[in-house]
């Protein structure tokens, strides 16, 4: 990889005439004087600009027109630091930490702008020392991908690896993952691992470790607390609660959603309050023991991801039904509007879909609230014409549940018991 990398034109000329390499800790004079670490850059960048990450955690651009002075400090040709094997405490329990990718799971080395793994229980010690206080963690790295890139497939792999633990003396589960598809990974394992016996807690972070706003360690921490001192069994999804960095919360896995696109509290119980939250370190349960089923451990990981996902508006096109029918399509989840609906000119379409045996399902696209479609004639109509509606489950929660059952029955009666079942609180 270029030392240089992302820099070209001026910009280039600029760092080639002062001997500077990405990584280098720098001091510039402009119109101002900034010290920090050169960037990288993205390729696509102008050739205008210099990046600096400040001590702050920021990063700020200068333009390189203005520059009077560039001295450097260090030069990012030093040996890496040799991690410190942390040695366990036998006093304390066992966590495991499976990292999928993500940015909790991540961290950048400045020298290459390469993002790369950073969850060896090494680096957990040395980012996270509070962790050693609460547990002895393992970490494995599955996989490390962005979570828009995760599929189907990656969810059964992970819910074979945590069924190869169900036996396993682990206090807890830990797994570092993406937050933007958290809530669907969540929702999968939460019905394929029904009665897992071991707490399994997927923890995310909304902003990277390298800036100050970062939410990493406090879910972190927070998912240990929670792990080791909730006495409870089951898939949760830990993140920050609200705008207190002191309050983190644990969703139930499948009555969770990720409500806004950036800020630290944008995972949000729907429904009620989260399962669990943990202030200032304090475990508080918020829900009645019967939220949770004493079921029997019985694994069921197949999939079957033949399920569409259909958000109903005015002017939808009921052709793209028809295509979804003659695609091998074997599954219908509705997002309809108001209680459960969507409009008549839907209606010959979805006589042909249950003719052609596909399940259908109704959820909501109203944010909280239940499905109730004998209120309108319309929804009546709905209802004679087959569809299920599915009470107050989320419309993703459904998709994915939709699939679970479609791969685990065999024929479509038996999915709809099972979607009508509460397997994991969905309900």
């Amino acid at each position: 990889m270029s030392d240089d990398k992302g820099y070209s034109g001026n910009a280039l000329d600029c760092l080639k005439k002062n001997n500077v390499k990405v990584g280098d800790s720098i001091k510039i004079t402009s119109e101002l004087t900034y010290s920090g670490i050169l960037m990288p850059r993205y390729e696509s960048g102008d050739d205008k600009h210099l990046v600096l990450k400040l001590g702050s955690g920021y990063n700020v651009g200068i333009d390189v027109d203005e520059i009077q002075k560039i001295q450097v400090v260090s030069s990012s040709e030093v040996k890496p630091k040799q991690s410190q094997e942390k040695k366990d405490d036998p006093t304390l329990p066992k966590i495991l930490l499976l990292s999928t990718g993500g940015t909790i799971a991540s961290k950048v080395d400045y020298r290459t702008g390469a993002v790369t793994p950073a969850l060896s229980a090494s680096d957990l010690n040395e980012a996270v020392p509070e962790l050693g206080k609460i547990a002895n963690i393992d970490a494995e790295v599955l996989f490390s991908e962005y979570s828009e890139n995760l599929q189907p497939e990656h969810w059964t792999e992970i819910a074979e690896k945590l069924d190869s633990l169900a036996n396993s003396d682990y206090k807890g589960i830990l797994i570092a993952h993406g937050t933007d598809t958290m809530h669907y990974t969540s929702s999968f394992l939460s019905f394929a691992l029904a009665g897992f016996p071991i707490p399994v807690a997927l923890v995310g972070s909304q902003r990277s470790s390298d800036r100050p706003s970062s939410d990493a360690a406090p879910n972190l921490i927070a998912a240990s607390k929670f792990l080791v001192e909730s006495n409870t069994n089951g898939i949760f999804l830990v993140m920050h609660h609200n705008d207190n960095d002191q309050t983190v919360a644990c969703h139930a896995g499948t009555r969770v959603r990720k409500n806004h696109t950036s800020k630290r509290g944008a995972f949000e119980t729907i429904g009620g309050d989260p399962a669990f939250t943990v202030f200032e370190g304090k475990v508080t349960k918020n829900i009645q023991d019967e939220f949770f089923k004493d079921a029997k451990y019985n694994p069921r990981i197949k999939i079957d991801t033949k399920v569409a996902l259909v958000k109903y508006h005015p002017g939808y096109e009921p052709k793209l039904i028809e295509n979804l029918i003659q695609t091998g399509c074997r599954a219908i989840i509705f997002e309809g509007t108001g209680l459960g609906h969507v409009g008549r000119t839907m209606y010959d379409v979805i006589k042909k879909a249950k003719e052609n045996d596909l399940f259908l399902g109704m959820t909501s696209q109203c944010i909280d609230g239940r499905v109730r479609m004998t209120v309108y004639e319309s929804g009546r109509d709905l209802l004679e014409l087959g569809i299920t509606p599915l009470e107050n489950m989320t419309p993703e929660t459904s998709l994915v549940k939709a699939m679970w059952a479609l791969g685990n029955s065999k024929n479509t009666d038996e999915m709809k018991s099972l979607m009508l079942e509460n397997i994991a609180s969905e309900f």
